[in-house]
Order: C-alpha cells, then structure tokens, then sequence
C-alpha cells in the first residue's frame, strides 16, 4: 500500500514537472502451457485514465496486438513456440503517449508447465491410475505438453491419508500401477510433468485420494470348478444339436422323395455282385497280337514289252510255268482292267494249285 502511493505520488511530480505520460509499471510475462499473457500495472496519472498499445517484433518490424486498450493485459498466443520474441507496451493519453518497455520472451524455455490431469481407481490392493498431459493453447484438441517435449516423464508420489511419509514414483508412460498397497486404506497420489533434458519441472496436481479394496484373488478350485462346468455344457450343448440335426435329416428325408432314382432292374442287377463280373468277361477280348499279309504294288506293263503271240500258240508254250503274278496280269488285261491290283500272296498249297491250273490251260 505505501508502495503504491509512492508510485503514485512520483508520477504525479512526474507530470507535473515534465508534463509527460508515465510508462506502465511490472511489465512481465505469463506464461502457462503456451498461454502467453503479457501484463503490466497502470502508473498513476492523475489527468485521466490511460489506454495502452502492446506490439511484438516480426522481422524487424513491430506489429500491434493490442491497440488503445484500458486493459492491463494482452495475450500473445500466437506467437512462435520456438525461438525469442522481443515484446514491448506503452501508455497513452489523448496525442501523448510514454516510452516503450520492453520483454524478451521464449516460449519453449519461459512456459510454465501446468499440472496435469489424473484419473485414480481402486482395485483390491493397488491403484492403478491414468494421467493426462496439460493442453496446449491455439492447438488441436489432442495436442498436450508431450507432443512438444520429447523426453517428457511424469513425477508421481503417494502417501497414507494423514500421514506426511511421501513415496516418490517416476514413469514415462500415461498410465502407472501402485501395487502392494494394504487393503482398506485411503491413499492420495498427485503427479507433475518432468523434462529431464532440460531439468525443468511443472506443477503440482490437486492431491487424488482413493481407498484400496480386500484382495478378491479367486481360489484355483473354483476357477477349476467353473472351467469343468463350462466344458461339460459345451459338449452337451454340441450333442444336441448333433442329434437334433439327424432327426431333422430323417424326417426330411421321408417327407421329400428323391428326384432322381435309377430303375428296379438297375438297382437289381447293382445289388449282385456277380452280375457285373459276367458283364466284364461279355465284353470280347481286345486282341493283342493280330496277323498281317505282306501286300505286293504290280505295276502296269506296258504294251511295248508284251511278247506277240502266233495265232493258236498259248503263253504256256513260249515262257513256261508262269507265276501267280504274271497270270493275274495277263488275266486282268484279257478281262479289259486297266488299273493295276493288289495282290496278297497265298499259301503254298494256293500257289501249287495256281500252278497246275496254269498248265492244264
């Protein structure tokens, strides 16, 4: 309180020696999860009240993010998360206006991180709990504090309800189990984001107490006992339905006759085996090793090589013996054929027969 009114009485002899607006006092940055909120305290100036203008450097240039408000604050979301910004606010009246003050400003090293969310449940002698990583503003909605710091862990530490005796517990994952713990007893459990690589910690969750539960471990005979009861209705279950389908089938089978059925006398001879061992020897034998005659080409004489013949001398009389070949020739020819014929040669007996026919003529 005397501070203030000092300050103000300072800016009142301020103003009135010099005539100009004083700046904006504390001017800090607030920065949890990514939200940036630039703040400042008005000065006193007792001529009336002031307005301000917030800018932030972009390439050598400041642009405005607050302009002419009467608010003590400006948010700076939008900024870059990585890299340093240089922000400055002054203050204003009418066509006066005070010197820039100015904050350098790192997003990804000036955060701070804020406490994560945690779920806690009770089963038997442990707790199992589950954890939520802060969300970032101007992010998507599944974007947390992880998604930015790669080697992100959570601090964890739990305690007896009443008791100041803490227990540290260090994890990486999104989800952690405290076992061992003694039934009915109310334990509290909070957690922290960590960056190791950085050696930088955030806040503290609200504390969570649950209460543990007996141990409800199932003795082995009666998971014995349930597993037997289940076989044994799983196999009378599959035998009905084995039976249900067969009396199905037989009474299907009665009520629908078949569409196609083979003849009486068919299904007779089918029923008697040896009735099919007469048919296969009915069947004639195919022959494996049959015989073949040598078939002789007799060429066409020609009428210039015919020997002429006196009147009443025979073929007999000027060549002899003929041969079966010769005779069916000159036969062929005496008959008026022109075509040459193929002849099968005979037996012996035919050819001497032929022989004895040839002379006698």
């Amino acid at each position: 309180m005397a501070q203030s009114l000092r300050s103000w009485l300072g800016g009142c002899l301020l103003v009135s020696a010099l005539g100009m607006v004083p700046p904006p006092e504390n001017v800090r940055m607030n920065s949890v999860n990514f939200k940036n909120i630039l703040q400042w305290e008005s000065p006193a100036f007792p001529k009336g009240n002031l307005t301000f203008t917030a800018q932030y450097q972009s390439y050598r240039k400041f642009q405005d993010i607050c302009t002419s408000t009467v608010l003590t604050e400006c948010d700076f979301s939008s900024l870059s998360k990585y890299g340093d910004h240089t922000l400055r606010v002054r203050a204003q009246f009418e066509d006066e206006h005070s010197d820039w003050i100015n904050v350098t400003f790192c997003p990804v090293d000036d955060t701070i991180i804020g406490p994560p969310r945690i779920q806690v449940e009770a089963l038997a002698n442990s707790l199992h709990m589950r954890f939520l990583a802060p969300k970032i503003k101007n992010e998507p909605e599944t974007w947390t504090m992880r998604n930015i710091y790669n080697s992100w862990t959570y601090h964890v530490q739990y305690w007896k309800n009443g008791s100041d005796e803490k227990f540290p517990v260090t994890g990486q994952y999104d989800f952690e189990v405290l076992r061992n713990l003694e039934s009915h007893t109310t334990y509290c459990v909070q957690v922290r984001g960590f960056l190791p690589d950085r050696n930088k910690t955030g806040e503290w969750s609200e504390p969570v107490c649950e209460q543990t539960t007996a141990d409800e471990t199932t003795p082995s005979w009666v998971v014995a006992g349930v597993l037997g009861a289940s076989v044994c209705a799983a196999l009378l279950l599959l035998i009905g339905c084995f039976v249900l389908l067969r009396c199905v089938y037989k009474k299907a089978k009665h009520a629908i006759p078949p569409r196609n059925s083979l003849p009486q006398h068919l299904k007779e001879f089918l029923n008697h085996p040896h009735h099919s061992t007469l048919l296969l020897f009915s069947f004639p034998l195919a022959v494996e090793n049959e015989v073949f005659d040598t078939l002789s080409v007799i060429t066409e004489v020609s009428e210039s090589h015919t020997p002429k013949l006196g009147a009443g001398c025979s073929l007999s009389t000027l060549s002899g013996p003929r041969s079966p070949e010769l005779v069916s020739e000159e036969e062929t020819h005496s008959a008026g054929h022109s075509d040459p014929l193929l002849l099968t040669p005979a037996s012996e007996g035919d050819q001497g027969s032929g022989q004895t026919r040839a002379e006698t003529s």
